[in-house]
């Protein structure tokens, strides 16, 4: 049996059948009545397509036409609307995508990986053919932070948007900085849990983070998507002597993802940061994503909440069902893709900023001298100078004269990015230090 829609129904193809794929399918289950009594018209899924039609999803299924490849599901004539939950830039996800566009489809998709490879030529695809192509669900799960740049705030000129665009390293460094663990150790913890994949690379390396980011910025500012450009650190080297000495000091240690307007061009970078505690962002804590934007007119806002798993994540799937089912349709990136501006990236290492940096420093006669020498030559002012001594009043020496290595932690005033980085380059070829300098960069929120 498959389902009859009525004439005036918004018949919609799902393509991938995994956690959000069926929570998509519950959500029109539960909510499917209010739905249509909020949009005027019923919305009805005719059609889904994944890899394996056997397996057990917890779901009665026969009531849809399948489909075993998602190119054909877009193309159907049982669809108007074509949702992508397949994931991954290219291969079945993107020639699904651009078939239902060709066929003249709208397309839902939470394929942020996609978008941000190939935003701008599915957009100016979309506008060419006259359908939708929504993505809300594609940065920060159930926040409707792309509905608000693109709607709400189209009477403004947005400054910077900023926030925490992972929910699995934000977690781990929320664990890390309650309960004082290793880096490691958590993140196996969230790997039991299901916080964090079996290959976590993508998400703890900034990567996941970068993919959005490169959205919200061609939607703040105007300019092409460019992931390529985004500058990008993960948190795999931040240890629990960064956490405590970031606490010591009254900050929160957090992934951030940041796009800002410079003279220079945009600046695009997802790395830690310290942020300071009394902060609303450093109260963020565990899976949730935050997402703050400064514009001229509304001010500064933040909006904070679940940033993935299938209920948010499908409510934002089926936000964008609805405004398809309404009638509204906006231009995927604010303004038509053809006036996207090109990205002109900013120099990240002219950069202005404080900084934390730790080094493990050899305790012998003109050692801090001399960092303390490098860092002048740069014209970097240090705000504080923390010396945290472990072993007791002596360290124990090495044969070759060479104190045991001391862990010491400095804070600057602002300085100029390539400036810092020239100043630790130098102290790392003195040989005064045991292992790389650990920079974080301090975000004045």
């Amino acid at each position: 049996m498959t389902v009859t829609a009525s004439a005036n129904a918004l018949r919609i193809g799902v393509a991938g059948l995994g956690t959000v794929g069926c929570g998509v399918l519950r959500l029109m289950a539960r909510h499917g009545d209010v739905l249509a009594q909020r949009t005027g018209r019923p919305i009805v899924v005719t059609g889904i397509c994944a890899r394996d039609r056997r397996k057990d999803r917890g779901l009665d299924l026969h009531r849809f036409q399948w489909f075993d490849d998602p190119v054909e599901l877009a193309r159907s004539d049982a669809i108007d609307v074509f949702v992508e939950l397949i994931g991954g830039e290219n291969g079945p996800a993107r020639d699904a995508v651009e078939a239902a566009l060709e066929a003249g489809k709208h397309v839902v998709t939470a394929n942020k990986a996609l978008l941000a490879h190939h935003g701008a030529a599915l957009a100016a695809r979309a506008e060419e053919k006259g359908v939708a192509l929504n993505f809300e669900a594609a940065v920060a799960g159930g926040i409707p932070i792309v509905k608000v740049m693109r709607e709400s705030l189209a009477g403004n000129d947005i400054t910077r948007v900023y926030g925490i665009l992972n929910g699995t390293s934000n977690y781990i460094l929320s664990r890390m900085q309650q309960e004082g663990r290793p880096f490691a150790e958590v993140l196996a913890d969230a790997q039991a849990r299901g916080y964090a994949e079996a290959d976590p690379a993508f998400d703890i390396g900034g990567f996941d983070a970068a993919h959005k980011l490169s959205i919200l910025t061609s939607l703040a500012f105007g300019t092409q998507v460019s992931f390529d450009t985004v500058y990008v650190e993960g948190i795999e080297r931040i240890t629990p002597a960064d956490i405590e000495a970031a606490d010591e000091l009254g900050y929160r240690i957090k992934l951030l993802g940041v796009a800002l307007k410079t003279d220079s061009g945009i600046e695009q970078r997802v790395h830690p940061a310290m942020v300071a505690k009394h902060t609303a962002l450093a109260q963020v804590d565990g899976v949730t994503n935050c997402v703050a934007i400064d514009a001229d007119q509304a001010g500064s806002m933040m909006l904070i909440g679940r940033g993935a798993g299938a209920e948010p994540t499908a409510s934002s799937v089926v936000s964008d069902l609805a405004d398809i089912a309404r009638g509204n349709r906006v231009a995927p990136f604010l303004i038509p893709a053809r006036n996207l501006k090109p990205y002109t990236r900013a120099q990240m290492r002219a950069h202005e900023g404080g900084y934390y940096i730790r080094l493990s420093v050899y305790d012998r006669p003109g050692a801090f001298a001399a960092i303390a020498s490098r860092m002048a030559e740069q014209g970097i002012s240090l705000e504080s100078i923390v010396q945290r001594r472990k072993g007791g009043a002596r360290d124990a020496v090495h044969g070759d004269g060479q104190g045991a290595p001391t862990p010491v932690v400095m804070i600057t005033h602002r300085t100029m990015e390539d400036s810092m980085r020239k100043a630790l380059e130098a102290i790392e070829k003195d040989g005064h230090v045991d292992a790389p300098p650990q920079m974080i960069r301090i975000e004045r929120l």
